[in-house]
């Protein structure tokens, strides 16, 4: 008889968004995400952080004060990395798992890549004008995106 205590495609692949997270240096907010094919094949990962060499050390990680000394005009996003570390040819038909919701910037990039999907585990941001962009650019264009169902199960990884 088969092991029925397995993982669904869900969880494994939200566990793969929130491992993925883990790799970011952010000191407030750790967003991982992860891009599947329909036939439940990993296609790409990322995570919030600084431009490939940019020095995280000489980066502002700041959230207020001087828009110049934040990090909000350096960090590459966590959807946007999985879409540009991605270099299988098109994402048509994907699904994008991702442990935050997507801002419109990233909103646009997923539309703009093709994926057809977007899983979230949490939406923090419901209330901001950018995620109401995402929202209504999303329902325009047909992106499903559905809240991620925890199942409560937990696993536990020792390194």
């Amino acid at each position: 008889m088969k092991r029925q205590d397995y993982i669904s495609w869900d969880e494994y692949f939200m566990g793969i968004a929130l491992l993925s997270a883990q790799r970011s240096k952010d000191n407030n907010s750790q967003v991982g995400a992860c891009i599947v094919s329909p036939d439940h094949k990993i296609l790409s990962m990322g995570y919030n952080g600084m431009p490939i060499g940019c020095d995280d050390d000489e980066m502002p990680w700041d959230r207020e004060g001087d828009t110049l000394n934040t990090k909000y005009v350096y960090v590459c996003h966590a959807e946007l990395n999985a879409i540009l570390n991605y270099a299988g040819g098109s994402l048509k038909g994907a699904t994008l798992y991702g442990t935050l919701f997507p801002c419109n910037e990233c909103a646009k990039a997923i539309i703009q890549s093709g994926i057809r999907r977007v899983v979230y585990l949490c939406d923090k941001y419901a209330d901001t004008e950018s995620v109401k962009a995402s929202k209504k650019m999303f329902d325009m264009v047909g992106v499903e995106y559905v809240p991620y169902q925890p199942s409560g199960k937990a696993l536990t990884l020792e390194l």
